[in-house]
């Protein structure tokens, strides 16, 4: 009987990120928690029986982000990708948590101050493993020289334009799934010698 409670509160929770995810992707992060209720199909109160505050709330849909990202990001580390690889498997992450993401760039300074650090420590994440895989390749002369936050901040620039654009970009889906290889060709010829 406890597993079965336990099993349920699990799918609830669940249920209840997936359900954030979406609302927040599609309407931002002022969006009510009735909405995402009303989307989970639970209880209003059954939100904060699971997330104690909205800010809680928040610190989970981005900690799962970043588990995902991360999982990538050391699979790919270890494997010895290359620049061009990191580049993809970013963009492939983004486009599962695409609305999400977009609304981080979007809304990130009007997020309370835990989540604005988690975004932060995302980004700083994504940042080692983008020097991992760029720093053999500036050694071996392949990369032009210009400092290290240039090249990342340039990429980041790049991914960030075309999310806050993709109405104009790819008024009818997904801006990086459409544009994932231009994006990745035009950065490594900006940056190769």
């Amino acid at each position: 009987m406890a597993d079965t409670r336990r099993l349920q509160k699990e799918q609830t929770r669940e249920k209840i990120v997936a359900a954030a995810i979406k609302v927040y992707s599609q309407q931002g992060f002022a969006a009510p928690t009735t909405a995402i209720a009303g989307e989970a199909q639970v209880s209003h109160g059954s939100i904060f029986v699971h997330f104690p505050t909205v800010e809680s709330l928040l610190i989970c849909l981005l900690d799962s982000f970043a588990q995902d990202l991360t999982a990538e990001l050391h699979m790919l580390s270890e494997s010895g990708g290359d620049v061009e690889k990191l580049l993809a498997m970013h963009v492939d992450v983004l486009i599962k948590y695409e609305g999400l993401y977009k609304r981080l760039t979007k809304e990130a300074v009007y997020l309370p101050e835990e989540a604005k650090n988690t975004f932060i420590a995302i980004q700083s994440t994504v940042s080692i493993h983008f020097w991992q895989a760029l720093e053999p390749e500036i050694s071996a002369g392949a990369i032009k020289l210009v400092p290290f936050h240039m090249l990342f901040n340039t990429w980041l620039g790049l991914i960030h334009y075309y999310l806050l654009n993709g109405d104009l970009f790819a008024p009818r889906g997904s801006v990086l799934r459409r544009y994932k290889s231009t994006l990745i060709e035009c950065y490594m010829a900006l940056i190769k010698k």
